[in-house]
């Protein structure tokens, strides 16, 4: 079967149509992706709140370690699409093998330290208890980074295909599996051992490795020109090399702006156990939100990456105001919820009899109004890299995602949460500050090349 790319609208308004055709799904699959740590932070919440902190710390560290890794996987969307402009099949099939191998040498580089994390907790300075769980958290969820870094490469693949429905579905089964095993796991429900954190854990590495396993029985069965399994293990050490040259400077933007936020969580906790775990539930709401714009930026990639592979700048430009239009929209109204309704958000996630949840819904408010603020130039930056990306440009944005969030965003916050005593609504808005700035340097970039 032919590889073949969405052909290009005619004006902003011709773009709208494909680029929601394509980026629905996706939305939808990196919402349902998410939707696998909201349910645990859910179910956790409900369970106990000492054990949704120790779930948030523990999970900082493992989402630094993921996202760092999904270079690789990335690097694979911009590639194939540039592929399907031009005609180049076997490229596919080149360029997803060498990204799965690099994903699994870093997921098995990295394995070691997150199963161990626990004496790393300690060292931070965290409260002993919350350390203790998340190290609990971490000894067995850490495992879920070898399929997780799995997924992420064949969701990229199919999606660059534009084959984004199997991957929303794939997604979506997770969630529900996710959930069940939770509740089994987590509570003890139906004579199963009541774990805790531990089954919150279980219940991850289990539902990656069957949503690993969905996906690539699918690929194998709708694309068997491919023949992406066959000889898997053979060296290509041409696309080797153009993998990791375009994918470690994602991984590392990505580890620049998710380490901001796990710094965040560091200092968070550094002010007790309530305003960490309200931190962690405004992080999961603010999150939701942010895989909107998200699954935009894969859209941005895959149709930037179209257009540059046929030479046509217009298409390029046109389709870009498209996506950064809808991304305003959803902006807008994340924005209005998140200052008319923090409370019903928030309350979500807290049971109500719990003797901590007026604590915690009067921190989580706050975090909220400030969340907001930067919706807008969160959504910005990452649509930003994400039209980058599609023309192959990743080591520049790299250098400014680095000063914006570490030279500008943490520093900003420590001293407005700590020098100046604002506490979390301080080191929130130093957040703001760093992805404000990576927006607007990064949109600079991408409208000078266009």
């Amino acid at each position: 079967m032919a590889i073949s790319a969405s052909p290009p609208g005619r004006g902003i308004a011709g773009h709208l149509r494909p680029v929601l055709t394509l980026g629905l799904p996706l939305i939808g699959s990196q919402v349902a992706q998410f939707g696998i740590h909201l349910t645990d932070a859910l179910m956790l919440g409900w369970y106990d709140v000492q054990a949704l902190a120790g779930e948030v710390l523990g999970s900082s560290l493992y989402i630094v370690a993921f996202l760092a890794g999904s270079g690789f996987a990335l690097a694979v969307m911009p590639m194939i699409a540039h592929a399907a402009a031009t005609g180049q099949e076997r490229q596919v099939r080149r360029v997803t093998r060498m990204a799965m191998w690099l994903s699994l040498a870093y997921g098995l580089v990295l394995l070691p330290l997150l199963v161990n994390s626990g004496i790393l907790f300690r060292a931070m300075g965290q409260p002993p208890v919350v350390a203790d769980l998340a190290g609990d958290y971490m000894r067995i969820n850490g495992w879920t980074l070898l399929p997780a870094l799995m997924v992420m490469v064949m969701r990229s693949y199919l999606s660059a295909l534009e084959r984004t429905r199997i991957v929303f579905g794939v997604t979506l089964a997770a969630v529900g599996l996710n959930a069940l095993l939770n509740w089994l796991l987590i509570f003890g429900a139906m004579g199963f051992p009541e774990l805790g954190v531990r089954g919150a854990a279980w219940a991850s590495v289990l539902t990656m490795t069957a949503a690993m396993a969905m996906m690539m029985v699918y690929a194998m069965a709708a694309t068997p020109e491919h023949q992406l399994f066959r000889r898997f293990w053979r060296p290509d050490h041409e696309a080797l090399s153009q993998v990791f040259r375009l994918g470690w400077p994602i991984g590392l933007t990505l580890l620049s702006e998710v380490g901001l936020f796990s710094a965040s969580s560091v200092m968070m906790g550094w002010l007790g156990a309530i305003p960490l775990a309200a931190h962690g539930i405004a992080l999961q709401i603010a999150s939701v939100t942010f895989m909107v714009h998200l699954g935009l930026s894969n859209v941005a990639t895959i149709r930037a990456g179209s257009a540059s592979g046929r030479g046509d700048r217009g298409a390029l430009r046109d389709g870009a105001a498209a996506v950064i239009a809808l991304s305003g929209l959803a902006a807008a109204v994340t924005v209005l919820a998140f200052l008319g309704v923090p409370e019903t958000l928030i309350g979500l996630f807290l049971d109500p009899a719990d003797p901590d949840r007026v604590a915690v819904l009067a921190v989580g408010t706050g975090l909220l109004a400030a969340a907001a603020l930067f919706q807008v130039a969160d959504a910005g930056q990452v649509i930003a890299l994400g039209l980058l990306r599609g023309l192959h440009d990743t080591r520049a944005p790299m250098w400014i995602a680095a000063f914006s969030y570490w030279g500008l965003g943490l520093p900003t916050s420590y001293v407005l949460g700590f020098v100046l005593g604002w506490g979390g609504i301080g080191v929130w808005l130093g957040l703001a500050s760093g992805l404000a700035a990576a927006a607007v340097l990064l949109m600079h970039r991408f409208w000078s090349r266009a």
